[in-house]
């Protein structure tokens, strides 16, 4: 069973939409929406398990010039 979660992610300012369009070239991400309020964008991604999901939000979505910060959100 594939492992979803939410990413929510704190952009600095001005880099919203360079995030953007980064996540959405990204393997394993479902969709991207930037949004108003605490956080900047909010993704959904899908992975074969928890450690997939992992490895994208640490190995692929971290290293993202722009990306302050990151909460996951495991959808059960």
């Amino acid at each position: 069973m594939a492992t979803k979660a939410y990413i929510l992610i704190e952009a600095s300012v001005g880099k919203t939409r360079d995030v953007v369009a980064a996540l959405k070239a990204l393997d394993g991400v479902k969709s991207v929406d930037p949004v108003t309020g605490p956080y900047d964008v909010i993704l959904t991604v899908e992975g074969k398990d928890l450690n997939t999901v992992g490895e994208l939000v640490t190995g692929k979505i971290h290293p993202i010039a722009g990306v302050t910060r990151t909460v996951t959100c495991l959808a059960i």
